[in-house]
């Protein structure tokens, strides 16, 4: 696993290469998904840290649908680091459908190929499982209560015919984390409130 100040450098190149709001959403995720794993029995607080900053790592290279899950994994498989690299993929997909990205799709058939074989045959994780969570609560000014979240991703991708069975699978991994936490996760993530408040357009 990378260290910590080796994370922050690649995403601090990353946003080098391809500026954009991505960062600072990276860095939400990875502070949040710290917070709450935090709370978690068995759960390391630095590496849901580090797989938070790494998750959308495939931006660096440009702005991209859902080619930029592919070239986060090509990267992070470069440097040996197959755990992140699977969260690069994993991060998109609370539902194990590769049909079921918010996004364009700008990849190969021969990579919509992988991507089914790998959701069929990975069994998700706490970590996987957390990493989507955040992603779901994180704007890149900090977390925000989902709905928010997922209403952020509709005005700029649509509602395709998954939208609803996704939100509920986003919803059940709140669920599934309060439960562990013992507590709403909001009450472990600083300014949810302020920043639920924000105006998206």
């Amino acid at each position: 696993m990378l260290t910590i100040i080796e994370a922050e450098n690649y995403l601090k190149i990353g946003v080098e290469l391809t500026p954009g709001a991505w960062g600072q959403h990276s860095i939400s995720v990875g502070t949040n998904a710290r917070l709450i794993a935090e709370r978690v029995p068995e759960m390391d607080s630095d590496m849901a840290y580090i797989m938070g900053l790494m998750h959308d790592i495939g931006r660096r290279v440009g702005i991209k649908g859902i080619l930029h899950i592919f070239d986060g994994y090509d990267f992070m498989m470069s440097l040996g680091q197959e755990e992140l690299a699977r969260i690069c993929l994993t991060h998109s997909f609370p539902i194990k459908d590769a049909s079921t990205f918010f996004g364009k799709y700008d990849c190969t058939a021969s990579q919509i190929v992988f991507l089914e074989n790998f959701l069929a045959n990975v069994q998700y994780d706490n970590y996987d499982i957390l990493i989507q969570l955040c992603d779901a609560i994180s704007l890149p000014n900090g977390a925000c209560i989902m709905e928010k979240r997922l209403i952020d991703v509709a005005l700029r991708h649509g509602l395709p015919s998954f939208t609803i069975d996704k939100w509920k699978a986003f919803m059940q991994t709140k669920k599934y984390f309060d439960e562990l936490c013992n507590c709403n996760i909001y009450e472990l993530l600083p300014n949810v409130f302020e920043n639920s408040l924000s105006d998206l357009i």
